[in-house]
């Protein structure tokens, strides 16, 4: 019987948008959200180790952004773990525009709001995390139209379908993971944009194309760090690139580290989470 590993979080304090974002840095296939404990699956072939969730865990009690946590190990059967997680996804509204809605909950949208129908199953960008949020807000005050867009690390594409929706002319997203290329075509396909965004199953070094108006990267910090000049390289001078995925301790460290080439224009703050938003020389 295929079997998955699962790891039981408890903190204190019980922030789940902070613990949560930190532990997808892993080689996770999804988490559910408990009323005083987070679940986290993987699959029995992922690398993940307890040691490695407890060495997240670790870090965010040094920076005293938790007091105390418990970890748990279990192994369990394979089970379609997300038909419950469904059930915790819902409407979001995020800044002036946005809209993120799966298809299994009814939304009458206001004037001028853009609905994105995003079904998640397991992949990384429901909306509820706040890196996700800050992206979001950051897009609908940049001028997309007709722009070259590249989604690093896209998930479930939420962003790269917002770029599209924003007027973006093209977006190429991508993704290492099968299940995220999966979810994000699917999302693609929902939102009719089909002929703008381009999602792909790859790493940044296998995207052939160069001169990208626009570079997205929610991402953690060390795949951040460790693709920096091939993002750069990829983005016209002038071109923007946001970075997300980052905590507000990480501030100083990854503006200087992407200094030399370009220009901090401003960071944005939601909760722990912040958004480096850097212009190219």
């Amino acid at each position: 019987m295929k079997t998955h590993k699962k790891f039981i979080v408890h903190t204190i304090p019980f922030n789940v948008e902070l613990v949560s974002g930190i532990l997808w840095e892993l080689d996770i296939e999804g988490i559910n959200e408990e009323e005083t404990f987070l679940e986290i699956f993987a699959s029995e072939k992922s690398s993940v180790t307890a040691a490695e969730v407890e060495e997240l865990l670790q870090r965010l009690k040094s920076n005293n952004l938790i007091e105390t946590y418990n970890l748990l190990e279990e192994s369990i059967a394979e089970v379609n773990w997300n038909e419950d997680w469904e059930k915790t996804i819902n409407v979001i509204e995020v800044g002036n525009k946005f809209v993120i809605k799966p298809t299994f909950r009814k939304y009458d949208p206001k004037p001028d709001q853009i609905v994105l129908h995003i079904d998640p199953k397991m992949s990384f960008g429901t909306g509820e995390h706040e890196t996700t949020k800050l992206i979001l807000m950051i897009l609908e005050n940049i001028d997309l139209k007709n722009k070259f867009v590249l989604d690093a690390g896209s998930g479930t594409a939420v962003l790269a379908i917002a770029a599209a929706k924003l007027g973006a002319s093209k977006v190429i997203a991508f993704d290492n993971d099968e299940w995220c290329r999966e979810n994000g075509e699917e999302n693609v396909e929902l939102n009719s944009v089909g002929n703008n965004v381009d999602v792909r199953l790859a790493s940044i070094e296998q995207i052939d194309e160069e001169n990208f108006d626009v570079i997205l990267a929610n991402i953690n910090k060390n795949i951040l760090k460790d693709i920096r000049t091939e993002l750069i390289e990829r983005l016209v001078a002038g071109g923007t690139l946001i970075l997300s995925g980052l905590l507000n301790e990480d501030e100083n460290e990854m503006i200087e580290f992407y200094s030399n080439e370009m220009e901090c224009l401003r960071v944005e703050k939601l909760g722990e989470w912040i958004a480096l938003i850097f212009k190219k020389y």
